[in-house]
């Protein structure tokens, strides 16, 4: 679907009757590029890893790190590394690498196993951290993603992304599913199923509920689903269209679009659904509306001057200003954790692409070379930002770092999936 169509499917809601039918299947990724000056890494295979389950611990490390584009893998090739021993620098440093990954596994109490592992400074023939944690044996996926968000905080000096997880809309024949999955889109479980369409999912500050717009009676709903129970509660159903919900930093309020006087215009309402009021009035069409981190400006899309273009607005209301002026249509605001960049979907002469902004000096950035991409979301560090696009017209999910020298697509070989949203840091 080209996003030229995306701003009136907000405002009619009819995404879901529009998206080609869906087929199940694990999504895959793909590296289609890298950074420069990347970390050179070596991860050695952990004695006694046939303890854990489900999965190849220093595979699942390995490409976590790979997929940031800060590391490459040094294959350890004939070197052995040993947990409890001091590792023989010299020789990591013949193979080139600059840190180096050691660790075990062993049989522990009650069922669990511990783990130990150890990074070390190759130049510097020193230790940089040394940890052991006790797990169930299937959670090999976790361990591994604990593991690398230690090894990226060490090196790289910024918490690590990888035990985040990302909501998406999938279709199957006639039944849509929001399924949420792994930070790389491994491990997807369905979180609501439903025969009607389901769109715009939004995570909470905290990662704990999800915002969403369903169709399954006959009109366009606003729910917050708690995920650890299944319990949801209805935020609007007003008379009319209800929709792109959008949650405040502090998680007490949550921005969305209604039509319920008319025209589509922005409402504030609070997390329970009470306290409705409209942020402001226009003679457009005001849609996809965005908290800005400090939850003093909501940022939105409106064709009030003409053609779809980047609002903001305090989030008290006000005097609407316009952000986007590069281009004749800019849509779908998101900003990153720090305020200081936009991302959004914009037209070029080479069709919808995601595109950066810096908001201190208003330059702008194309990120992508694909041309139909929609529904931008940052990951928590402000470094990735995870979209849908297509591929062959079936829609899938990819990423790109800021700085635009990485990507790689999480692959849903025989599917469509559309609708991505990044969730929060683990708590």
């Amino acid at each position: 679907m080209k996003p030229i169509h995306r701003l009136m499917t907000l405002v009619t809601l009819l995404l879901g009757c529009l998206l080609a039918p869906f087929a199940q299947a694990q999504l895959n990724v793909e590296i289609y590029g890298a950074g420069a000056d990347r970390i050179p890494i070596t991860i050695t295979h952990f004695t006694g890893e046939n303890l854990l389950q489900g999965g190849d611990l220093t595979a699942i490390v390995r490409k976590d790190l790979e997929l940031t584009g800060l590391f490459r893998s040094i294959d350890q090739g004939g070197l052995q590394g040993v947990e409890n021993m001091a590792p023989d620098y010299a020789a990591w440093r013949g193979i080139g690498a600059d840190a180096l990954l050691v660790g075990s596994v062993a049989q522990g109490t009650g069922g669990l196993v511990d783990v130990r592992f150890r990074l070390h400074d190759v130049p510097r023939a020193g230790e940089l951290l040394s940890l052991k944690v006790s797990v169930n044996p299937n959670q090999t996926r976790a361990l591994a993603h604990h593991i690398a968000n230690k090894i990226y905080e060490k090196l790289i000096g910024q918490p690590g992304i990888f035990s985040t997880r990302i909501a998406y809309v999938e279709k199957t024949g006639r039944r849509y599913q929001l399924k949420i999955a792994d930070f790389d889109g491994e491990n997807p479980v369905p979180a609501l199923l439903s025969d009607e369409p389901i769109m715009s999912p939004t995570w909470s500050p905290d990662g704990s509920k999800i915002a969403y717009v369903s169709f399954e009676k006959k009109k366009p709903i606003v729910y917050v689903a708690t995920l650890a129970t299944g319990r949801r509660i209805t935020l609007a159903n007003y008379k009319g269209s209800n929709s792109a919900p959008a949650w405040s930093p502090d998680g007490s309020r949550l921005a969305l679009t209604l039509t319920k006087d008319g025209l589509s215009q922005i409402y504030v309402v609070n997390a329970d659904g009470s306290g409705l009021r409209r942020l402001m009035s226009s003679n457009g069409i005001d849609t996809e509306p965005q908290w800005s981190p400090d939850g003093g400006t909501i940022y939105f899309t409106s064709d009030r001057g003409g053609s779809p273009q980047i609002y903001k607005v305090g989030a008290q209301g006000g005097n609407a200003q316009r952000v986007s002026f590069s281009g004749a249509y800019n849509v779908t605001p998101r900003i990153s954790a720090d305020g200081k960049t936009l991302v959004y979907v914009s037209r070029s002469n080479s069709g919808f692409q995601v595109t950066m902004m810096d908001l201190a000096s208003q330059q702008t950035q194309i990120l992508t070379e694909s041309v139909r991409d929609e529904s931008p979301s940052f990951a928590p560090d402000g470094r990735t930002i995870l979209y849908a696009t297509e591929v062959g017209g079936r829609g899938v999910l990819s990423v790109v770092s800021t700085d635009g020298r990485t990507r790689y697509r999480l692959n849903n070989r025989a599917g469509d999936v559309r609708e991505p949203t990044w969730g929060p840091f683990e708590k």
